[in-house]
């Protein structure tokens, strides 16, 4: 491997969700990220303009590259979640395009749910809509790090300063009510590139970064727990071959938290603990590794271990909650509603089990952020905070601790649908 190649797979990689009201222009601004970083195959470009053509406009329509759906080019508007990647020589990304109607929130969770960072966009026209209370609403329930409001369209408003700053307090407003870490405010023209990659020579009162320096430099590092070790076991690998006759390792992927050879790890559920003999990487042993790698871990000792089970170190900080009944927030995803007392199949890292919604506590209002307790019929798109009880004890942190193990998703038995997906409380 050349040492391009090798410096191209060691870059580090920010996933985003971008986020905003139908029309605001989400899908141009990611064009134009794609566009003005070069990261556009001249195929791409070619087609685009074809396309552009005859749809009548004069210029090339960059929300074209993200609305690959043949009924979001016909109604204009993205109505699933359209995944892009590209590349700068700083960073690797994941852009999740997410759509701006109410129906689609499920879509906004199901892109966020791993996002480092949420771009929302707001038009400089409009200001603060529902849309932009329940799309914060939602980074802050997702605990997404780093959120960046791009305040979209100055063009159209002839750059006004106060316009952006009376948006900019509008949304401080909702945001000082939730648990946002870290708010980053850009005005932009997507359409025509105002500090989007290009600092904008029409906005000389802006002083910050443009968006793509911001994307660039965001710290992410400490996203990730690294003090608490968890490893649910994927896998038990057993190669049965001559040069392993007696390997016996526990494959899976670290989702927080680091392990070194010799450490002393407890086994969930036994309770059982051993030592770690080797780390292995493929044909790589390590002699330490940390979260997100997948690896396979041997033990000192034989002890029963299998899929769904976890290992955690005993030496951090605090070890998993181990319970039945479980408090989550739920976003509702299936279009049949919920059944209070139905059955669901339970998902959460490498385990599954059955689990019964025992009680839906309350609905939560995204107009209002408040809670209401008295409307309580769940249907699709809703956020609700209810109580599970499983058919055996689940390992578990809580969201705000550790997203990776404090997350699970509901899945229809009959159906094999997924109807829901949870952060625990």
């Amino acid at each position: 491997m050349s040492g391009k190649e090798s410096g191209y797979l060691d870059m580090e990689l920010l996933r985003f969700t971008t986020a905003g009201s139908v029309d605001d222009g989400k899908s141009t601004l990611i064009g134009r990220l794609l566009f003005d970083s070069k990261a556009i195959f001249e195929d791409q470009m070619e087609a685009i303009e074809k396309a552009s053509l005859r749809s009548g406009g004069e210029d090339v329509n960059l929300a074209l590259l993200t609305d690959g759906l043949k009924a979001e080019r016909e109604q204009g508007i993205t109505i699933d979640v359209a995944y892009r990647y590209f590349a700068t020589p700083k960073r690797k990304f994941i852009i999740a395009d997410t759509p701006g109607h109410i129906q689609y929130t499920r879509n906004m969770v199901t892109g966020a749910s791993t996002a480092n960072a949420a771009i929302i966009l707001v038009d400089a026209r409009h200001g603060v809509l529902e849309q932009t209370r329940r799309h914060t609403y939602i980074a802050s329930l997702l605990q997404i790090p780093h959120i960046i409001i791009c305040v979209n369209k100055m063009d159209l408003v002839d750059y006004k300063q106060e316009v952006f700053e009376e948006i900019k307090s509008d949304v401080e407003a909702i945001s000082s009510k939730l648990s946002v870490k870290d708010v980053r405010y850009v005005p932009i023209s997507a359409l025509v590139g105002d500090n989007v990659v290009d600092r904008s020579k029409n906005m000389d009162w802006y002083e910050g970064p443009t968006l793509m320096y911001l994307l660039e430099n965001l710290h992410i590092g400490s996203d990730i727990n690294r003090d608490d070790f968890r490893m649910p076991v994927q896998y038990v690998i057993r190669p049965q071959s001559k040069d392993y006759p007696d390997y016996r390792g526990y494959g899976g992927r670290i989702m927080s938290g680091s392990l070194n050879v010799g450490d002393t790890v407890k086994v969930l559920p036994s309770g059982f603990t051993s030592k770690v003999k080797t780390i292995d990487l493929f044909t790589e042993s390590l002699q330490k590794a940390f979260a997100p790698q997948s690896v396979s871990v041997q033990l000192e000792d034989d002890i029963d271990i299998s899929r769904g089970d976890m290992l955690v170190k005993e030496t951090n900080g605090h070890e998993p909650i181990v319970s039945q009944d479980i408090d989550v927030m739920l976003c509702w995803f299936n279009e049949r509603k919920m059944i209070p007392g139905g059955k669901y199949t339970l998902r959460q890292t490498s385990a599954e089990m059955r689990c019964m919604i025992k009680s839906v506590d309350y609905k939560m209002n995204i107009n209002t952020l408040e809670n209401d307790p008295d409307d309580l019929e769940v249907n699709m798109n809703d956020i609700v905070r209810v109580k599970l009880r499983t058919t055996k004890p689940l390992f578990y942190d809580s969201y705000n601790v550790n997203r990776n193990t404090g997350s699970l998703v509901l899945i229809d038995e009959t159906t094999n649908e997924t109807v829901a997906a949870g952060m625990i409380v």
